[in-house]
């Protein structure tokens, strides 16, 4: 059977929609998902399913939306995207900690206006490099004088994501 990571948007950051992942992993459960196994508080979640993917998002945004009475965006991706997007960094040996690296998770791929608008605005030393559904962020300066710490990419380009950084991406295979 496949394997998949559920990445959920937003929960369990500065206080906010807070769900422990030890409530969550049942919930999924119930909801049909097989060997279920969770990675740090964030809302990250391996797999197993003979579902497609838009079944997937709709079952565990479902299982959310009724065990916890909220509305939690989930990007899924497959083992295979995992290893795909890890070998296909752009950035790959131009960084010197994870922390400088994030990849952003869309649900569909990035409009081609938007993605020249983020091209843009990004201010050096910061880069961006959009494959596919993903972003890629080379943050030398951090995250919070980014855009992405601004939250340019949701409030200007009006794009839900989600993001975590290198070594949080790197984990996502072994789920």
């Amino acid at each position: 059977m496949p394997r998949f990571v559920a990445l959920l948007r937003g929960i369990n950051v500065g206080g906010n929609t807070m769900l422990k992942m030890s409530d969550l992993k049942p919930c999924l459960e119930r909801a049909g998902l097989d060997n279920v196994v969770t990675y740090i508080n964030s809302g990250n979640i391996g797999f197993d399913s003979d579902r497609s993917e838009s079944d997937l998002i709709g079952v565990a945004e479902a299982a959310i939306a009724t065990e916890f009475e909220r509305q939690v965006p989930v990007m899924i991706r497959s083992r295979s995207d995992v290893v795909r997007i890890i070998s296909a960094n752009p950035f790959d040996g131009e960084f010197e900690s994870h922390k400088e690296m994030h990849v952003l998770f869309l649900k569909d791929e990035m409009p081609l206006d938007k993605q020249q608008q983020l091209i843009e605005a990004a201010t050096p030393p910061e880069r961006f490099a959009i494959v596919g559904r993903e972003i890629y962020c080379h943050l030398p300066m951090g995250v919070a004088d980014s855009l992405l710490g601004k939250s340019y990419i949701e409030k200007k380009l009006k794009l839900a994501v989600t993001a975590r950084n290198w070594r949080t991406v790197q984990k996502l295979v072994e789920l």
